[in-house]
Formats: C-alpha cells, structure tokens, sequence
C-alpha cells in the first residue's frame, strides 16, 4: 500500500483497473513537504555569496559598493534567487526579506526558483548518496572534514555545504556547519524516519517528468503506468525508501484509535508494503494481531522487518491482489488501507471500501491514510502537486477531495467519519 512522493506511504497498492500495489510517493519532497513537526524551522542568514559573471548584484553588495540602487534598474539585477527566496518559509513560498521588485512588480525570485527545483532533488541526492547528513551529525564541521569523512573531494563538499546552506536544511554557526532541524529528524541515516534512501531514490524519477507536456496533453501516462503493473519489481526499490514516511502516520492513527489500550485486536493491512504501519502498532499493543495482504516479494520484505523487530508471531501475509482477494466477513477489527486510494478510481475505492466494511467486525474501523485535498482545491500544497505524479504514472489515479471520501464512505455503508492531519498526509477513520 504502501509515488510523492513523493510520498507515507510505505504501503504497497495499486490503480484502477489494474493490479498494483506500492504507492509511488510524492515527487521528490522538500523541506517543505518531508513529514515534520508542525513548528517550521527559519534558516538563519543567508550565506550564499554572490556570484560574478551571472548578470546581478546581491543586495547586500549593492548597498555598500554605491549607497545606493540607480533607479531604473531592474529587480533582477539587484537581487538572486539563491540570496533569499531559496531560504523562504518551510512552505516552500519566497522569503519576506527577498528582494522587490520596481514599481510594485513582482520579483523573478520565486520564479527562477521553481524553474530551477530541479537542483534541489539533484543536491539532495547527492548529499544523500554521500551521507553527508550523517557526517556531520557525528562532527564534519567544514568541507575539509567532510571530504575526509565522506570520500569525496573538497571542492565537492564545499559546493555541497554552500547549496544545502541555501535549501535551508544546513546552518552555517560561525564557521562551523551543522544540520539544520529538518535535515537532523529526516535525512541522517539509520533512523526510524530517515529519508535519505528516498532521496536517492527520487533522483532516478527525475527523467519522467520530461513526458508531462505530453501526458497533460493526453490526460494519462504516454507510457507504461508504473503503478499499474501487477507485481511490478518497481515496488521492492521503493516500499524500502518510503517506509519512513508512514511512521509519523502510523503512530498518529495509533493514538487515535488508542490502539495501546485496546487489547487484542485483529488488523488487516491491505497493500501493507515494508509492513511499517503494522510494526509500529504491533509494538503499541502487544496483544495485537496483522494481516497483511500484498504481492509476494513484498510481503517477504515485511516479513524480514517483523524477524528483526521481534514481531514475526503476530504477523501474518497473504500473497495476492486485493483487488481480487476476499478480505472475509466479520474477522477484523481494524482495516488499513493507506495510499492506495490515490492510484484507484472512484468506482475501485467504493468498491474496496464496500469489501473493506464487511470485513470488519461490529465498531470496527477502517483507516485511509492518503494526500487529501481540501473540497475547495485550495490545498494542502503537496496534496494538489502529487496528482500530477498520478497523471504521469495512472490513468485513474488522483488526490481527492474529502468531499469525494465521504461520498464513498458513505456508500460503502460507514456512517461515523472523521478526518486527522498527519502531514503531509492526512488520515481517514470510518466506522
């Protein structure tokens, strides 16, 4: 169930009509969009320097060298895109303190900085690929120590530092670098809600999205819908390097069903991809059961992951279609089916809801978990980009709107529904 991806999302589904099942995540996310605590963090000052021969002058050059700015000139030889609209707010939206434009004219900045996005997946797959995250968690203050640590040249690593300065995830305190708030929760190795892997995942993805002119054009994948494929060994890369984003999720739905005080429970996890949802609420209530339901080769990923948690006895897989499989009648008290819906049309979702509903027991709950958006398409932000992923990659698939999952909800015979943020998801509970 497990593309964000850009995004969760570690759960393995598939689109409409076709068999599949890891969700393809969220384009490549960035600090903006990675899974974080609601507080945002401010970068600090800007530390790029201007650079000569690109046709402007940085601000702060421009006021010490003349005084002043001659008038007339243009805004876009005053300011730079990398001085100040790259270290916007967290949503990604231009720094207050970048440059203005003449006359109430806009500036270019957060243009060219979108017009350039692409430098910022290319970076952070870099540093990924690198682990310099990781190095200087453990002390690479400087681009000498960082080359040392990380193999790579000095060069590289200062032009590294410079640009992860600029994408706010790394703060220069002095002389010294350090990971910035985002960058020390989501993009250090070995952790829980590690991101990393997913970054150097995104980077492959990147070639895609030359086909958009097109597939806009056509209204759907101009070729193979990735997500469609049955058992697709796209999904085995991927259910690994989006497993980290589910864990937020997984245990903000755990709190709200109060799963650690609920006693024995049966959970069925539909397209349940690394097994991520289900390992952290098996270990919230030791007197839980899962099932999942996935293709093979992922369920023999899941099922490693439970081996080396110590979970393996209360989890058990079925190897299947969920399209086709029958999830039974009365036999569980949970049912999780999280980004899937994104990559199934109207009629498959009501109909998986349908099928879901008998499954469950008497106050049983179903959890969607997926990238909704607003009924006024106003938002979230990432929501309202991903279903561009879904046009490049499904020829069904969308982000919907609440108003569409209660419609479904309904008809699938759930009557108690209720939504809850877990960004930059947001989490479904029907009953």
């Amino acid at each position: 169930m497990t593309t964000t991806p850009t995004p969760d999302p570690a759960h393995t589904p598939t689109a409409d009509p076709a068999p599949a099942h890891t969700p393809d995540p969220a384009h490549t996310p960035d600090p903006a969009h990675t899974p974080r605590p609601d507080s945002a963090h401010t970068p600090g000052p800007a530390h790029t320097p201007g650079v000569p021969g690109l046709g402007y002058v940085p601000a702060q050059a421009a006021a010490h060298t003349s005084g002043s700015v001659p008038a007339g000139t243009p805004a876009a030889v005053v300011g730079h895109p990398l001085d100040a609209a790259w270290q916007g707010g967290p949503d990604g939206s231009a720094g207050s303190d970048g440059p203005a434009g003449e006359g109430g004219v806009p500036s270019p900045d957060g243009v060219l900085r979108l017009i350039n996005g692409y430098w910022a997946t290319g970076v952070l797959a870099a540093a990924a690929t690198h682990r310099l995250f990781t190095h200087l968690a453990a002390g690479a203050g400087d681009a000498a120590g960082l080359a040392r640590a990380a193999g790579i040249s000095e060069r590289g690593a200062q032009a590294m530092l410079d640009a992860l300065v600029a994408l706010g995830l790394v703060e220069l305190r002095g002389s010294v670098y350090v990971n910035g708030p985002q960058a020390a929760t989501y993009l250090v190795e070995d952790s829980a809600v590690s991101l990393a892997g997913f970054a150097r995942l995104k980077l492959k993805h990147m070639g895609a999205l030359a086909d958009l002119p097109q597939v806009v054009q056509a209204g759907g994948p101009v070729s193979d819908a990735v997500v469609e494929v049955a058992d697709n060994p796209h999904w085995r890369e991927l259910v690994l390097a989006i497993a980290p984003q589910s864990v937020p999720a997984a245990r903000v739905a755990a709190g709200v069903l109060g799963l650690a005080g609920a006693g024995p429970v049966e959970i069925l996890d539909v397209g349940g991809g690394s097994g991520v949802y289900a390992a952290t609420w098996l270990q919230a209530n030791a007197a839980a059961r899962v099932t999942q339901l996935d293709w093979a080769p992922i369920n023999a990923i899941a099922r490693s992951l439970m081996d080396q948690r110590g979970l393996a006895q209360r989890f058990t897989t079925i190897d299947g279609d969920f399209h086709t499989t029958d999830f039974g009648t009365g036999v569980y008290d949970v049912a999780l089916y999280s980004h899937i819906a994104h990559q199934e049309g109207p009629g498959s979702n009501i109909e998986v809801f349908t099928r879901l509903r008998r499954s469950l027991r008497d106050g049983g709950a179903l959890v969607v978990c997926d990238y909704v958006v607003d009924d006024d398409r106003s938002g979230p932000a990432f929501p309202l980009v991903f279903a561009c992923e879904m046009l490049l990659k499904s020829h069904h698939g969308s982000t919907w709107r609440q108003a569409e999952y209660r419609d479904w909800l309904a008809k699938a015979g759930f009557t108690d529904i209720t939504f809850h943020r877990a960004p930059p998801a947001t989490l479904i509970v029907a009953r």
